[in-house]
C-alpha cells in the first residue's frame, strides 16, 4: 500500500514544517532579488558569451565549487592542492585516498551536472541517484545512488531526519513540487528544494554535495552561473539549516542570494571589465574622507543591503554602491518625516 504523505506528518518524529506556504519575505529581500536579476540581465545581455572567457571562468569556478562543497564536508585539500589532484592527477602527501577521490568525483558529478543543463529532462529520481552514485563512486560502492534504508542522526543539527520508510513518498513529494514550481523566483525555489533535501536527508552520505549539485542544476537551467557556498562560511551554512528547521529561511536565502551575487560579479567583471571598481570595505573606509567605519559598511555587505561579494574572508564593495544605498536612505527616512508631518497636521 502506498504511503501518503498526510499519514508522514501525522506519524513522523521530525518537525514538518507548511514549506509549500511558506511567505518567503523578510526585509530587504525584494531589491536583494531585484538587484540579482538585473546583474543577471545584464549577462544575458552580452550571450553568446566569448567561448575562450566563459572556458577559463568555468574552469576557475568549478575549481572553487568542488573545493568548498568538499572543504564544508571536512576535505583537508586545499584549493592549489584540489587543482592538482584533478588537473594533474597528483597525490598528495599525508592526505587519505578518499580525499583524493572526493576531489575527483566532485569535478566528475559537476561535469555531468552541466551535461543535463541543457537537457529538458525534468529533475528526477534517477537524475538525483545518478549525481550521488558519481559522488559516492570508489568510496562507499554499497551505498552510491541509493537511498538510505535505515535511520541516521546529523551532528550538531536540531532535528532528527525522517525514518527511511518515508523517504520514498516525501522525495516523490519534494520532486514533483520542484517540477511544477514555477511561479516561485528561481533563487527561492532553488534554496527551499536545498533546505528540504537535506531535511530528508535521503542518503547514508553525501546528501550535502549532491544537494548542492541539484540546487545549482535548477538555478543554471535557468541561466544562472553556480552559487558557490563558501567555505569560510560554513558555520553560517549550517545555522542558516537549522533557523529554516524551525521555519525562518530569511538567512538560508540571504546565504544564497550573497554567493549568487558573487558569481554574477566574477562573470561580469572578467567580461564587462569592472572588476577594479570594487575594492575591500577596509581600503574603503580608510580614506580620511570617507565618513563610515568598516563594521558598519561590512554590516551592510552582510545583509546585503549594498553591492558587495566575498573573496576569503574580505567583503568587496565600490564606493557607487555605498553612495546609492546611502541617497536611497537618506530618500527615504525624508519621506518618513514628512508622513509622519502630514498626519500630525491631520
Amino acid at each position: 500500500m502506498k504511503i501518503k504523505y498526510a499519514d508522514i506528518k501525522k506519524k513522523c518524529n521530525f518537525v514538518v514544517m507548511n514549506w509549500k506556504n511558506y511567505p518567503y519575505e523578510f526585509d530587504g529581500l525584494s531589491s536583494y532579488l531585484q538587484r540579482i536579476e538585473e546583474k543577471k540581465s545584464r549577462l544575458d545581455a552580452l550571450r553568446p558569451l566569448p567561448s575562450y572567457a566563459v572556458a577559463k571562468l568555468k574552469e576557475s569556478l568549478n575549481l572553487e565549487w568542488t573545493y568548498n562543497s568538499n572543504s564544508i564536508e571536512g576535505n583537508t585539500l586545499t584549493l592549489r592542492e584540489t587543482k592538482m589532484v584533478i588537473e594533474d592527477g597528483f597525490t598528495i602527501k599525508g592526505k587519505s585516498l578518499r580525499e583524493h577521490f572526493e576531489a575527483v568525483n566532485h569535478h566528475d558529478a559537476i561535469e555531468f551536472v552541466e551535461q543535463l543543463v541543457s537537457s529538458q529532462e525534468p529533475l528526477t529520481r534517477r537524475l538525483i541517484c545518478e549525481v550521488h552514485g558519481l559522488v559516492l563512486q570508489k568510496i562507499e560502492k554499497e551505498y552510491a545512488g541509493r537511498f538510505r534504508n535505515s535511520g541516521v542522526r546529523i551532528s550538531g543539527a536540531n532535528f532528527v531526519p525522517p525514518n527511511a520508510l518515508n523517504i520514498d513518498t516525501l522525495m516523490e513529494e519534494l520532486i514533483d513540487w520542484v517540477n511544477h514550481s514555477d511561479h516561485l523566483d528561481d533563487i527561492i525555489r532553488a534554496t527551499i528544494f536545498h533546505h528540504r533535501f537535506v531535511h530528508i536527508h535521503p542518503f547514508f552520505d553525501g546528501n550535502g554535495r549532491t544537494v548542492r549539485l541539484i540546487f545549482n542544476l535548477l538555478l543554471m537551467r535557468r541561466s544562472y552561473p553556480p552559487a558557490i557556498i563558501l567555505k569560510n562560511d560554513r558555520k553560517k551554512y549550517y545555522d542558516a539549516l537549522n533557523k529554516a528547521n524551525e521555519g525562518d529561511y530569511s538567512k538560508l536565502v540571504l546565504l544564497v542570494c550573497q554567493a549568487m551575487e558573487r558569481s554574477l560579479d566574477i562573470y561580469l567583471s572578467s567580461l564587462e571589465n569592472t572588476y577594479e571598481e570594487y575594492q575591500e570595505i577596509s581600503k574603503i573606509v580608510s580614506e580620511p574622507s570617507f565618513p563610515y567605519g568598516q563594521e558598519y559598511i561590512s554590516l551592510l555587505a552582510r545583509q546585503g543591503k549594498i553591492d558587495a561579494f566575498k573573496e576569503g574572508k574580505n567583503w568587496l564593495t565600490k564606493k557607487t554602491a555605498i553612495k546609492n544605498y546611502m541617497e536611497t536612505r537618506s530618500r527615504k527616512s525624508r519621506s518618513k518625516v514628512l508622513t509622519i508631518g502630514e498626519d500630525f497636521l491631520e
